[in-house]
């Protein structure tokens, strides 16, 4: 009796098989095309422009960063439509958008999706504020958010902050999806009093008399 494993032709097929698909694998990363890795953005720059569509709704229209300016923007971009990480943070986002809309923050998310799947994940999830869209991948480049996941090329969870002037006033390199939203409420400076709240704090100093007129 032979010692040596003997495979029948079934077992042949399979390994065989099994060898293929690693082997083509191996080839789709080695050979794909690499992704443009730009360099995450300074605060207190100037946010670099933006030329797109956004989908709002069902709705997709143009979209210009130079729109904004005067109004500070929340930009975010992340790695993949309806994905477990990916919708943990769009609906903190939709679950934070009246704190952030009273705080003169506009919230907006890119990623590399369809304006299809964007129409499908906004309808799925109720989600207020718009996505835009970025096939080319130019804008996830020009933020330092392009090929985060080198092997599927999406892009890099991250965040910025852009004020009224368009500077970068925050960034967020590092995100965790459960608790962005609410980290970025509690970074928000506190606002600014109004004049009437401030009259009222101040106390106001009456004048006493005792009865006497001591004036001239």
């Amino acid at each position: 009796m032979s010692s040596r494993l003997r495979l029948d032709g079934p077992m042949k097929v399979i390994l065989a098989t099994i060898l293929a698909v690693c082997v083509l694998f191996v080839a789709i990363i080695l050979l794909r095309p690499r992704i443009a890795r730009g360099e995450i953005l300074k605060e207190g720059g100037l946010a670099p422009p933006i030329t797109t569509q956004m989908v709002a709704g069902d709705q997709i229209s143009l979209f210009s960063l130079s729109d904004y300016r005067g109004r500070k923007v929340i930009l975010y971009f992340y790695p993949k439509d309806d994905t477990p990480g990916c919708t943990k943070e769009a609906c903190a986002f939709r679950d934070g958008f009246a704190r952030f809309q009273a705080a003169g923050l506009t919230v907006l998310g890119c990623s590399i999706d369809s304006s299809e799947a964007h129409r499908k994940f906004i309808k799925k999830y109720n989600l207020t504020f718009p996505l835009l869209l970025d096939p080319d991948r130019k804008i996830a480049t020009s933020y330092g958010a392009a090929n985060g996941i080198p092997i599927l090329g999406l892009d890099k969870r991250i965040t910025y902050v852009i004020d009224e002037e368009g500077r970068i006033r925050k960034v967020y390199p590092n995100v965790d999806p459960s608790i962005h939203a609410n980290q970025i409420l509690a970074d928000l400076p506190p606002p600014s009093p109004t004049p009437a709240a401030s009259a009222e704090a101040t106390p106001v100093t009456r004048s006493t008399h005792n009865g006497s007129d001591d004036s001239p």
